[in-house]
């Protein structure tokens, strides 16, 4: 995937996603004296006290039916594009939610900028090396999966944000690669595969 590109696409969505929210887990892990301990919820059954643990929703998917060895293929494809892919979602996820929160405690938009402007580099630094591996499909693919995690696109973020004349501009320099910042994600329709094969990776059942 060209480098700038992947510049312009991972910068705007990892500072400009301010919607998302943080998924909390059910339990918390402790230790005490070297052991490991979790602390977990109770309810009541039948007038007596019992542990209670949220387990995660399981979803159960009906086989897939390949109609050709190549249809099969693409399908491992996606599957290996969705385990590099997912996780870089996921850390821009967390990482915006991160720096949502630390913007409304700053005093001023002088200082937002100044931290902005640092995290950008942060990130182009640390970044860079992976965003390079990927191919131009798996950029597509990730620009999808913000969205999936952030609810809206990346189009919108920007001109929320950034304002219509850098919306439009990053928007046209994706294009020229065959990419659109207006992308969204819909599971529901041309993207029901893709969102099957996210929730069985994220079940750990992929």
């Amino acid at each position: 995937m060209n480098i700038r590109l992947a510049h312009i696409i991972f910068t705007a969505l990892l500072l400009l996603c301010t919607d998302a929210k943080a998924q909390q887990s059910a339990g918390d892990s402790t230790s005490a004296k070297g052991k490991s301990l979790y602390i977990m919820g109770i309810s009541e059954y039948h007038g007596e006290i019992i542990p209670c643990i949220k387990l995660p929703t399981l979803y159960v998917y009906a086989p897939i039916k390949f109609k050709s060895k190549r249809q099969q293929k693409q399908y491992n494809r996606l599957v290996r594009d969705v385990k590099k892919v997912l996780p870089l979602a996921i850390e821009i996820r967390t990482i915006i939610i991160e720096t949502y929160e630390l913007l409304q405690k700053m005093p001023d938009e002088k200082a937002k900028k100044r931290h902005l402007d640092n995290l950008e580099k942060g990130l182009k630094e640390q970044y860079t090396p992976r965003m390079k591996k990927l191919t131009l499909r798996q950029g597509k693919l990730l620009i999808k999966l913000v969205d999936r995690e952030c609810n809206q696109n990346a189009y919108q973020l920007i001109k929320l944000f950034m304002g219509s004349f850098k919306a439009a501009f990053y928007n046209t320099f994706a294009s020229l690669f065959g990419a659109s910042l207006k992308k969204t994600y819909d599971p529901q329709g041309e993207d029901w595969l893709i969102e099957q094969v996210v929730v069985r990776v994220i079940n750990g059942q992929l």
